[in-house]
């Protein structure tokens, strides 16, 4: 996948710190600029639960051969999200399966080659919440959070084909995070770096691929959300710190008014969105999503703004680091995921996207004019 970058320019943010990091991984962005006007609001509380019923259908109409698709379904059960139920109909073979130790769900649907117009569709059930860490309220941390055993935390700090942990990644995690005492403090300093230097790029198609080696290597840090928040997955790993990337969709509009972090439930092609987390003691699994602060840097305004501390940004910037807000869902966050039963057997670096082949071949998942699918969403609102 061709990934359209821009070369950064050094920063003036954290030199003490970060003064071994190569010029070329730094930008002119600065963390340090006073807001001119009345601050804007994004501070996502815990709250109660929401239901949304999301709906996937796919129709194929160049058919050769035999068609394979496959549907991401969540498969996250946590604190802040649950699966109520999934449904389908479909005139192919259809059934639920799973993929990989993260066990990755998806509905996998075979057609056969006289089928002359194969179609699915998938209904899912989920709820989901805000959620927020409250760094210090020791009461709020024992009382929500999750312990994962050594094995779990291990896995989680692992290197994988996409995310290594070594060479340019292992050395820039070390320069980003000298003089951290903690895993939080670690945390903070990588989520701070790559808000400060990476920077969302319109041009790379869908969410990107995660290609942190190749981006570091590089020096081009321009990406979308699976850049971004791969590149602050894999500096936590390098550092130590557990993390991962959770692969979802956004589904209905922010409640604080932000366009860039809404979902439009009527037509979600496109609003597939990657986010990160990471394991602190104490605390469990965080909240983090340093590429949608890059995302409205970038374009919720007609101007691209360049300073974190600017009135539209600050909020965001502050509130993702702990928080996220439950008008979006998680699939999976499983990485370099395996299709039962494709032609392909490269695995894909994330499952977020409907996947289709047939015997011509992978279906280009990023053009959903092409690729016939529609995903919408609902929310089911409580009886009174």
């Amino acid at each position: 996948m061709n990934m359209l970058r821009r070369s950064l320019l050094k920063s003036s943010a954290g030199l003490g710190a970060f003064a071994a990091v190569p010029a070329a991984l730094w930008s002119n962005w600065s963390l340090a600029q006073t807001p001119t006007n009345a601050e804007r609001q994004f501070a996502p509380t815990v709250s109660d639960w929401r239901e949304f019923e999301v709906t996937t259908r796919v129709e194929i109409s160049a058919v050769q051969g035999e068609t394979r698709v496959w549907l991401p379904i969540p498969s996250l059960e946590t604190p802040w999200q649950s699966t109520l139920s999934s449904d389908f109909v479909s005139n192919g073979e259809s059934k639920v399966i799973k993929s990989g130790p993260e066990s990755a769900a998806m509905l996998a649907s075979v057609f056969g080659k006289d089928n002359k117009s194969p179609f699915i569709q998938l209904v899912t059930r989920v709820k989901t919440k805000n959620r927020q860490t409250r760094f210090g309220d020791i009461t709020q941390q024992n009382a929500t959070w999750t312990r994962e055993t050594a094995d779990n935390l291990n896995y989680y700090k692992r290197s994988t084909r996409w995310l290594p942990t070594d060479g340019i990644v292992k050395a820039t995690a070390l320069k980003v995070t000298q003089g951290a005492k903690t895993d939080a403090q670690k945390a903070k300093l990588i989520y701070d770096w790559v808000v400060a230097n990476t920077y969302r790029e319109v041009k790379v198609r869908g969410c990107g691929e995660g290609d942190i080696k190749s981006m570091l290597e590089s020096g081009n840090l321009g990406g979308k959300c699976a850049d971004i928040n791969a590149v602050f997955v894999g500096l936590c790993r390098a550092s130590g710190v557990p993390a991962r990337d959770v692969y979802g969709l956004r589904l209905v509009p922010s409640a604080f008014g932000y366009k860039e972090l809404s979902g439009n439930p009527s037509n979600l092609k496109g609003s597939q969105h990657c986010r990160a987390e990471v394991y602190l003691s104490g605390m469990g699994w965080v909240a983090m999503d340093p590429a949608d602060v890059a995302k409205v840097m970038r374009q919720e305004t007609p101007t691209w703004i360049k300073q974190v501390n600017d009135p539209v940004v600050k909020p965001v910037y502050s509130a993702l680091f702990g928080s996220w807000e439950g008008n979006w869902m998680g699939w999976n966050t499983s990485h370099d995921v395996s299709l039962p039963g494709s032609n392909e057997k490269e695995p894909l670096p994330f499952l977020m996207y409907p996947i289709a082949e047939n015997d011509s071949g992978r279906f280009d998942s990023y053009d959903p004019d092409l690729f016939k699918y529609q995903i919408t969403a609902k929310e089911i609102k409580p009886v009174a």
